[in-house]
């Protein structure tokens, strides 16, 4: 028979029982916590990723590039603007590619100046119409690989929005421009290779006549694409 101070103690030991905290489980994050840092910048009407094959704007993932977009004004080997407004769309694995090959030039002081990215096969046909020569302007029968999202015309600024001297101007189509022309200043030769080299570093190739144009190693897969973006 258990004794009052027993049962005392026995009914104690319950109420001390009862008054425990137990920890809630805690759920581990669903998240990838390696998820890139370009799927945190997704704009916030966008739910999920776009496909690599999207047409993105590249201001929508990030606001580290400066904007001279050459097509939209009248400062163009064409003198006349053909773009309706400043736009620069790219597929998304282009922008991806893109963001990378900034970062890197951002961690040595420098970056990315755009001249031109997506272009619409419908302005490409207006350029041809305008100068009708294979050597300035790419036939819209074949297309260039900016109708296909997956280049860009580019350049370099310092810290204080300076351009680095590439030896010509953007759209000079003379053989100054070309990679392999080597009448030009070490200054002027180390800014061309510091541009290639981590162009090529992030999935980007050349085009050897354009010290300006970079095609993403695949981007002529794409199809030519007429995608036209909104100016309102």
């Amino acid at each position: 028979m258990i004794s009052f101070k027993n049962y005392i103690l026995f009914l104690l030991s319950l109420f001390i029982a009862s008054c425990k905290v137990v920890n809630p489980k805690v759920d581990k994050p669903s998240a990838n916590e390696n998820v890139m840092a370009l799927t945190k910048s997704l704009p916030k009407e966008t739910n999920t990723t776009p496909s690599d094959t999207s047409f993105v704007s590249l201001k929508a993932f990030s606001s580290d590039f400066v904007y001279d977009m050459k097509y939209a004004t009248t400062a163009n080997f064409l003198k006349q603007a053909v773009y309706d407004c400043p736009e620069c769309y790219l597929r998304y694995k282009t922008v991806k590619s893109l963001i990378e090959a900034n970062n890197e030039f951002m961690t040595k002081g420098y970056k990315i100046k755009l001249f031109d990215c997506y272009r619409p096969l419908s302005i490409q046909k207006k350029m041809w119409q305008i100068v009708s020569n294979p050597i300035y302007v790419a036939d819209p029968n074949k297309g260039s690989i900016h109708n296909r999202g997956c280049a860009i015309d580019i350049t370099l600024v310092n810290s204080n929005g300076e351009e680095l001297d590439m030896g010509t101007p953007f759209d000079f189509f003379g053989e100054e421009s070309s990679h392999n022309y080597k009448n030009l200043s070490e200054d002027i030769k180390r800014n061309r290779a510091f541009l290639k080299e981590v162009m090529l570093k992030h999935n980007f190739k050349s085009f050897d006549s354009e010290w300006w144009h970079y095609n993403l190693v695949d981007g002529n897969l794409e199809k030519l694409a007429n995608f036209n973006w909104d100016c309102n």
